[in-house]
């Protein structure tokens, strides 16, 4: 049986050793990919042994954003701060063992935030259920980084565990087309200048088995993020970074990890310091906007908007509200900062702004 696990480790004592520069790329390169592909075949083999029941839980609300970190970071306290939730709280280790949810309500929106175990180094692999919790993370739309500011080092290892699982954090897919074909080799075309040789590339997908393929590139690439285009089952979901327990140390301290991290929001989950400041921040990273609905005639329904992504066209409001909707369609009005004057004719296309109100006309 192939020992994945010792020639992973094998390559990667490679790496270290290999000063990366032009003349060093290629190698690197397909170091990387032989070792994404080792990942993929021992990912594979211990899905085909294992039974477990890991974590699930009934997604619900508007979006659902999960809080992650090392145990005792403060995540069930946090829980307890932003919504409804019940969370045992403990000063101990792995006080959560089940996926606990709980429901922020801000704007209007109803968030679902869960609570997962704590991760460990190593959880990718594994370690501590790492494995169910991750899968978790993996199906959620907002990640919530929390970090003790009595364990700042905790970040980087945190980081590269949720790197490892697949999840890429603030980032965008690459915009890389891979277009497999029967035979004529690996032709690359690029519309932005590559750091990456043609050879580096063409080598990479190579080590992947493709041998023939049409590339087009059309955003910068690193060896990783060719390897990810290549493998398709990484995920990029946005995330924000919360330092929490700045009540438990002096404010030079709390300063000094906060140049380090730069976090998005600091906070005391036992005090309620910052909370709301928080609930601003999960809400504009979720990407959320408010449309208020008017029927013909009638004044518009304030109370109760529909909640939906930044940048939604009417025909997601459409779509939203009825399956029929769109086929039905005549035009819509619509008062607002989408539209030019209140009450402007518009039709499926038009790009919808926060707090819009929407008259629909339909068939």
């Amino acid at each position: 049986m192939v020992d994945y696990s010792g020639r992973i480790t094998e390559f990667e004592e490679e790496l270290k050793k290999t000063k990366y520069n032009k003349r060093t790329q290629h190698h690197i390169g397909i170091v990387k990919a032989k070792i994404a592909r080792l990942r993929d075949q021992e990912e594979a083999r211990i899905r085909g042994k294992s039974k477990g029941t890991g974590y699930s839980v009934r997604k619900s609300g508007d979006a659902t954003a999960v809080l992650v970190g090392y145990p005792s970071v403060g995540k069930s306290t946090l829980l307890n701060a932003l919504t409804n939730a019940d969370s045992a709280v403990g000063a101990f280790d792995f006080t959560t063992l089940t996926v606990i949810p709980g429901t922020l309500v801000y704007n209007h929106a109803k968030i679902q935030i869960l609570d997962v175990p704590g991760i460990v180094s190593g959880a990718a692999s594994g370690k501590g259920r790492g494995k169910e919790v991750l899968q978790v993370v993996r199906s959620t739309d907002l990640i919530i980084f929390v970090v003790s500011v009595l364990n700042p080092e905790h970040y980087e290892a945190l980081a590269k565990e949720l790197y490892d699982s697949g999840v890429r954090m603030n980032q965008k897919r690459p915009d890389v087309s891979i277009k497999k074909k029967a035979r004529g080799g690996i032709s690359i075309g690029s519309t932005v200048p590559l750091e990456l040789t043609r050879k580096t590339i063409v080598g990479i997908l190579q080590e992947f088995r493709i041998n023939n393929a049409d590339v087009v590139i059309r955003s910068p690439l690193s060896v990783e993020e060719v390897i990810d285009v290549i493998e398709e089952n990484k995920l990029y979901i946005p995330a924000i970074t919360v330092l929490n327990k700045i009540d438990m140390v002096r404010e030079e301290q709390v300063s000094g990890v906060e140049r380090m991290l730069r976090p998005d929001v600091m906070v005391s989950a036992e005090k309620k310091t910052n909370i709301e400041m928080l609930k601003e921040k999960i809400f504009d990273r979720l990407d959320l906007m408010r449309i208020f609905c008017k029927e013909p005639g009638k004044p518009a329904d304030l109370n109760e908007p529909m909640i939906i992504k930044r940048n939604a066209t009417i025909t997601n409001v459409c779509e939203k509200l009825h399956k029929d909707f769109v086929a039905r369609f005549k035009f819509a009005r619509v008062w607002g900062a989408s539209a030019k004057f209140g009450g402007q004719k518009l039709m499926l296309k038009h790009v919808l702004r926060d707090n819009d109100v929407v008259e629909l006309h339909i068939r």
